[in-house]
């Protein structure tokens, strides 16, 4: 009779011991991809709504914010990291929650679990274009001061991911106890970036409403508005890690650290970067990085660099925990 192998416990728990510590911790491991999101998400959705008008990147901004409240901090954050596994969270121990794993073939429960690994292969699919979108999105801010350095971009981001994967094996504690700090800076300066676009134009904050969004959706043509919000979810990219990852830190740290620096820090954001379009409309270019001084790019480059490689060690991370959680549930 087959049997099914019980969740193991791992060294990794002791992040728990504190939640602040290992809120730090968590966000080396957990929030990477969300947080640097900023990079790629805003400027996506303002390509794919074309002409940018003030009520399109209030709109813009508006979508991407609701988006990040509703999805993350409402599904996320709030609800679904209520359903653990003793203390494994992700897509298979919600299966396992289910008991999906012996139902009848045919029975409804049999075709949640269908429905459970599908999802659980879009995870995988994450996995794979997150970190040559995030780290090609970081090294590309080079090209805003020196356009010769273009050839280099796409070899200097296979190297950094290579390196990647070599530390890869020191495991998760290594791994957060090491980029925590890094990702705490990272999370500070973009909310500060954030405040300056806002201080340029203030009345960016009306997108904290959300019938901009809802009007912006509604009464752009539906392929447009469509293409925006498909774009505008680019910006919740990792949010999966929040729950895949649970059983390395625990709901509360996890939590912690979204409400008390990610959240805040990425609505400054997008608000600064919303604020810098409607002063000049020309930097959709590139809004994350034109809203840092020109004597703060080559900086940003190499943060933004740092936090798109914690960014994939963040989904890789969640992939594991994915494939660890399989292979105890006989899948």
């Amino acid at each position: 009779m087959e049997t099914i192998a019980q969740p193991v416990t791992l060294p990794r728990r002791n992040l728990r011991s504190l939640p602040v510590a290992a809120g730090l911790a968590a966000l080396g491991v957990v929030y990477g991809d969300l947080g640097t999101s900023a990079l790629y998400g805003l400027k996506q959705a303002a390509d794919a709504a074309g002409t940018i008008s003030p009520d399109a990147a209030m709109g813009i901004v508006s979508v991407i914010l609701w988006s990040l409240t509703l999805i993350v901090a409402v599904k996320y954050a709030i609800l679904i990291m209520r359903a653990d596994n003793r203390g494994e969270g992700g897509i298979v121990a919600l299966l396992a929650l289910l008991n999906v794993r012996n139902a009848p073939r045919g029975s409804w429960r049999a075709s949640l679990m269908i429905v459970g690994l599908i999802g659980a292969a879009l995870l995988y699919g994450d996995g794979v274009i997150t970190p040559a979108i995030s780290v090609l999105s970081a090294v590309e801010g080079l090209k805003l001061d020196a356009p010769r350095l273009a050839p280099a971009v796409v070899p200097f981001s296979v190297a950094i991911l290579a390196g990647l994967f070599l530390v890869q094996s020191k495991g998760t504690a290594f791994i957060g106890n090491m980029f925590g700090p890094v990702m705490l800076l990272w999370f500070v300066t973009i909310g500060v970036l954030g405040l300056r676009g806002i201080i340029a134009a203030p009345s960016i904050l009306g997108a904290l409403s959300p019938h901009h969004a809802l009007m912006y959706l509604f009464q752009s043509p539906p392929v447009i508005g469509f293409a925006v919000l498909g774009a505008a979810f680019l910006a919740l990219t990792g949010a999966e890690a929040m729950y895949a990852d649970m059983g390395h830190f625990g709901a509360l740290p996890i939590r912690l650290a979204w409400f008390a620096v990610v959240f805040p820090a990425l609505v400054l954001n997008y608000l600064g970067q919303g604020g810098l379009l409607l002063a000049n409309p020309s930097a959709v270019e590139n809004p994350f990085y034109l809203l840092a001084p020109g004597w703060a790019h080559y900086p940003m480059v190499a943060l933004a660099t740092f936090a798109t490689v914690i960014a994939s060690q963040s989904i890789i991370s969640g992939a594991y925990s994915l494939t660890q959680q399989a292979i105890q549930l006989g899948f």
